[in-house]
């Protein structure tokens, strides 16, 4: 199966804004959602990988939230909101009559301990892990409640994707005081929200369950239960899905996406991602702290080959952390060529005219942008041993324990990817490539990677409104981020999700992010 890009867009706008069946949707019911790997975190402040909200943003409500089927925002637990003319006082008017799932009251306290809690260092629930709080609260000087329905936000300057972050999965969402007062750091295996599922139970690396929310403060869900079921072996969940014993998947494959089209069973949704999966090479490391070395690595790959084999049609290969689909894109990087000669030169350049011993991380479990990431990594490891860099795979690991390896900078090279959480540039560029992001053990950015030159051009565009001098200086922060090459940039991939027939109304989001309150089961 091999679709555009240009079909891609429309498919999304197609699964996030149509019910795929013209039945009328019925109430009750259970879906089950067959999945790769588990949780880390159910606290929204904690996790950064999606396994984690694919779980919380059924549980959870921000301020903001993005509209189906894009990133533009809406009101949510806020009904409206304004901001002065120098864009550093918001003021939000809250939702009245909202209650959380311990039955307490949301209000404006709520909302100042939600994010005081990941702000303020001298708060009872301040952790330093959370892994999006320094990224979402960006220059936030002050969180305070002017009523008991009205929050004002004071930022230390003009921060132009702070919306767009208040929208997010992660950290935005407004969690229970009193449960986290009760429950503390086990909050996380416990969350309480304001959401339409509330939670019931998890079993470690088995499955999670969440319950309707029949106290909704808007139209309450359809289903009665979600089931968010780890079956990390690709074949044995497609085999599941295939035989009814889940209803829904994700973390598919180019090879299993072909089987599910041709069964009649199924129903496979294509759209293309706003992604990127990449080889980050840690620069505080020798020798990747050597430019000479990482440009060899990106002449040594088999890029296209990569693409070709491994994910069949369903990807292009990346050659900037920027998705091509997202504004901002700088289209006139010419990538790395692969070219194994001058790899070599360069290497011999560097010093290395032997070649070296390094470690090449591999993902343990497949990723949606990432379908077969040992496969991956075995093809590059033959790419590098070509011209003398010679690599052990590490992989054996669980999933949460490589991201908290990988930010705290254990490794020589890692491989990851990215999904966007806001639709914004800065979101890629700031938060994997800027020098803020790179301070173990909680680094987004896990080269490690510190250039003044690209932070002084990405603070400044956090703090201008007007959209094209915003996309200059992001297409002028690609340029040198491809100079540097901290990363072997992989693919931008299309994104599948499945369900079978008798499943209506999924709600797939650009983030990745299934919206299951309005699906129901036939």
């Amino acid at each position: 199966m091999k679709l555009s890009l240009m079909s891609g867009l429309l498919l999304i706008l197609i699964a996030g804004n149509f019910a795929f069946a013209q039945n009328e949707p019925k109430k009750g019911g259970t879906i089950i959602w067959g999945r790769g790997a588990d949780s880390v975190s159910l606290d929204p402040a904690r996790p950064i990988d999606n396994e984690s909200i694919k779980v919380t943003a059924n549980i959870f409500e921000g301020l903001v939230r993005y509209k189906d089927g894009s990133t533009e925002v809406e009101p949510a637990l806020a009904e409206s909101w304004e901001t002065s003319a120098d864009e550093k006082q918001w003021i939000f008017h809250l939702r009245k009559g909202v209650f959380f799932h311990d039955n307490t009251p949301f209000n404006a306290d709520s909302v100042v301990f939600s994010f005081l809690r990941q702000i303020d260092p001298h708060h009872p629930f301040y952790r330093k892990d959370f892994g999006y709080a320094d990224f979402t609260f960006k220059y936030v000087k002050t969180v305070e409640s002017v009523d008991e329905y009205t929050v004002k936000i004071v930022l230390e300057s003009a921060y132009a994707p702070f919306l767009q972050n208040l929208a997010m999965f992660f950290a935005s969402p407004i969690i229970s005081p009193e449960a986290m007062k009760k429950w503390g750091d086990e909050f996380e295996k416990h969350p309480v929200g304001t959401g339409p599922f509330i939670f019931s139970q998890w079993i470690p690396n088995d499955r999670i369950i969440l319950e309707k929310n029949t106290k909704y403060w808007a139209e309450p869900p359809l289903p009665d239960k979600l089931v968010f079921k780890s079956i990390p072996n690709n074949n044995s969940r497609l085999l599941a899905f295939k035989t009814a014993a889940i209803d829904c998947m994700d973390g598919i494959s180019p090879k299993a996406a072909h089987e599910i089209e041709a069964d009649r069973s199924l129903n496979l949704i294509s759209w293309a991602g706003l992604n990127i999966s990449y080889l980050a090479m840690n620069t505080q490391k020798k020798p990747f702290d050597n430019i000479k070395v990482r440009r060899a690595v990106n002449h040594a790959v088999n890029k296209q080959n990569l693409v070709k084999f491994f994910y069949k049609g369903s990807a292009i290969p990346a050659k900037s952390p920027v998705p091509p689909l997202l504004w901002g894109y700088n289209e006139n990087i010419k990538d790395y060529e692969y070219n194994p000669d001058k790899a070599r030169q360069l290497l011999k350049e560097a010093g290395f005219e032997n070649g070296f011993k390094t470690t090449l991380w591999a993902m343990p479990v497949p990723r949606p942008y990432m379908p077969q990431p040992k496969e991956i990594a075995r093809a590059i490891k033959g790419n590098l041993a070509s011209v003398g860099i010679m690599a052990e795979i590490v992989s054996d690991m669980d999933w949460g324990t490589y991201l908290a390896k990988l930010m705290n900078g254990e490794h020589d090279m890692g491989m990851l990817g990215w999904v966007t959480d806001n639709g914004d540039p800065d979101n890629f560029l700031y938060v994997l490539l800027d020098k803020d992001n790179a301070v173990p053990p909680k680094a987004t950015n896990i080269a490690l990677f510190c250039n003044e030159n690209i932070h002084e051009i990405l603070k400044k565009a956090q703090q201008v409104s007007k959209k094209e001098e915003r996309i200059r200086l992001y297409q002028s922060a690609q340029e040198i981020v491809h100079e540097q090459a901290p990363w072997f940039t992989i693919a931008n991939i299309r994104q599948f999700i499945a369900h079978r027939k008798n499943i209506h109304g999924l709600a797939q989001h650009p983030t990745g992010i299934i919206r299951l309150n309005r699906a129901w089961v036939e």
